[in-house]
């Protein structure tokens, strides 16, 4: 089935006369190291963008000048160490994690993974955050209990789940396997849920093969599942919002386009 907005605008979360940042949700973005810093910033003002109240970066001390000084509305918050970083979850007002662009493939970021899916938070898993897995992908799938989405391409859906012969049906696979939703990326993109729902996103504008998009992308899943949306609706707007923001755009685009595109394209949809 295509994946359309009548299918998840019920859910898309709309703003509230009374509301405050604070009932809109806090996205915690793991920041890549000094040299990387560039796809954290790209999916923490997605993030932003897409209306989650607060954003904040969570990165090691000797980066932090650099996202101190390139962020503004976005928050940035120091962790030296994995109990920094758990000290960081434990805080019950952040609503969703992403962890994965520039992270690096690390024993850091493993751990990171890890312990955000301890401490039972949304989670949007990403680009390193996969690939730390790559030797052992059980690791990550068994301690997967909270609303949890994966966005591979080919390459990495490759390495946790095998090549890709068939993308509806291993898409299917995978999120059954992994207990996690599964956003497969592509022309056609392929969002699958463990309970069998699937949607595809079909024919995304090729000016989306851009360095950065799919950081983007998983901004924008972030954002809406700290807002409280349900991981496949937030998979699936995102991945919908994401491509019609490429279309609305137009030629030229490059990544940073797509979430100055989105306010657009969110009136259109009456949000």
């Amino acid at each position: 089935m295509d994946n359309i907005p009548n299918l998840w605008l019920k859910a898309l979360p709309a703003l509230k006369s009374d509301g405050s940042k604070y009932n809109r949700g806090h996205c915690v973005v793991l920041g890549g190291p000094v040299a990387s810093t560039g796809a954290a910033r790209l999916s923490a003002r997605a993030a932003l963008r897409i209306g989650a109240g607060l954003v904040s970066v969570a990165c090691d001390p000797s980066s932090l000048i650099v996202y101190a000084t390139a962020l503004q509305a976005v928050m940035t918050k120091p962790v030296k160490d994995e109990a920094a970083f758990a000290e960081l979850m434990a805080d019950r007002r952040i609503t969703a994690v992403l962890l994965g662009p520039a992270a690096g493939i690390t024993a850091r970021t493993k751990a990171f993974v890890l312990t955000a899916l301890r401490a039972g938070k949304a989670c949007v898993l990403d680009a390193d955050a996969l690939t730390v897995f790559q030797d052992q992908p059980t690791e990550l799938f068994d301690v997967i209990r909270s609303p949890v989405l994966l966005t591979p391409h080919e390459g990495e859906f490759s390495r946790l789940f095998g090549k890709v012969t068939d993308r509806e049906g291993d898409a299917l696979r995978a999120a059954q396997q992994s207990g996690a939703v599964v956003l497969l990326k592509g022309a056609d993109t392929v969002i699958a849920a463990p309970d069998g729902r699937i949607l595809i996103n079909r024919a995304a504008p090729p000016t989306l093969a851009t360095a950065g998009s799919g950081d983007v992308l998983a901004g924008f899943a972030g954002g809406l599942m700290a807002q409280g949306m349900d991981v496949f609706d937030a998979a699936c707007a995102a991945a919908w919002i994401h491509a019609e923001a490429a279309r609305v755009f137009g030629p030229g685009l490059i990544s940073e386009d797509l979430s100055e595109a989105v306010p657009q394209v969110l009136r259109h949809l009456g949000r």
